[in-house]
């Protein structure tokens, strides 16, 4: 199963960044396929990306909602913000460890052999901040002479665009060099932080400040696509913890807002067969259906819970 992750996981970057004239043209690709919108996190301003970045999208809607308000317009066009629904109901943060480029490079740099260091708990709740302040209250409040808002994330915190769009338009267009400033140092440091980071720990900018993690996290309990746990197989005794890259503990909560579907507790540790998926309310894996506890699996429940 990891293996036919890792190839999707290549096969999406290279489909949302299939505009490879880019070092001849030295421009962002703006043809016909830029009105698709990538699942995962992939920058606009990216020369290769043929497609735009949801979370840009999302603070140019809200950045622009007083601009129309003002003006009298009271139709908004929420496209963006349906077609984030959608896929948040339809597979959540399965999106996240299967389709996301950025998560992709970092689980290349976490495969680096160094000592591998825990992320507390509590900063998972840092990207749930970021998504409310930065693409949320700075668009919609900390307005231009206009009254419209800009993409205060894109612009000051996200390391995708900068690995993905400001390193390669430096190279490609020499004369933008005179126009970099303090924010472009701040989104360096943030990104050597998270590259440096997803070295010692696993997805750290996914767990810490994705926002669209975080977005995609809020449909955990009701998305289309998910893992489930038969409680009467399992026996609680914790080898999904260990393999799960985003720390997990599946057999305590399966529907854990971290969880990005990825598999591994299921195809890499669980011995019992108590972990399996489910599409639609439909287990299609063999452990799916509830079974009636052994004698032996009685024991071994008893025995950890004493």
């Amino acid at each position: 199963m990891e293996f036919i992750r890792k190839w999707l996981q290549v096969i999406f970057t290279f489909a949302v960044n299939g505009n490879w004239s880019f070092p001849f043209t030295r421009g962002i690709y703006q043809g016909p396929l830029k009105v698709i919108c990538s699942p995962g996190l992939n920058c606009y301003s990216c020369p290769a990306s043929t497609t735009y970045c949801p979370i840009g999208s999302l603070q140019n809607l809200i950045g622009g909602v007083r601009l129309a308000i003002e003006n009298g317009q009271h139709f908004f066009g929420l496209s963006v913000l349906g077609g984030m629904g959608v896929l948040g109901g339809l597979f959540g943060r399965l999106i996240c460890g299967w389709m996301c480029p950025f998560g992709f490079v970092q689980e290349m740099l976490h495969k680096i052999s160094s000592k591998k260091v825990k992320i507390p708990r509590l900063l998972n709740y840092g990207k749930y901040g970021v998504l409310l302040v930065f693409v949320v209250l700075l668009p919609l409040f900390m307005v231009d002479d206009f009254g419209s808002g800009g993409p205060w994330f894109c612009k000051t915190l996200c390391p995708a665009g900068t690995l993905e769009a400001g390193l390669p338009l430096l190279l490609l267009q020499p004369h933008l060099r005179s126009t970099l400033g303090v924010l472009f140092v701040g989104k360096m440091m943030v990104l050597v932080l998270f590259m440096v980071w997803s070295v010692f720990s696993s997805r750290p900018f996914c767990r810490v400040m994705c926002p669209l993690g975080a977005f995609y996290g809020l449909f955990s309990r009701v998305r289309l696509v998910r893992m489930q746990l038969d409680k009467q197989r399992c026996t609680n005794c914790e080898a999904c913890h260990a393999v799960c890259p985003m720390e997990v503990k599946f057999n305590e909560n399966p529907n854990d807002p971290e969880c990005i579907t990825c598999m591994a507790c299921m195809s890499k540790a669980c011995k019992c067969n108590a972990i399996y998926v489910e599409i639609g309310g439909v287990p299609i894996h063999a452990g799916a259906k509830p079974v009636e506890s052994s004698s032996a699996d009685v024991a071994v429940r008893q025995g950890q819970e004493g």
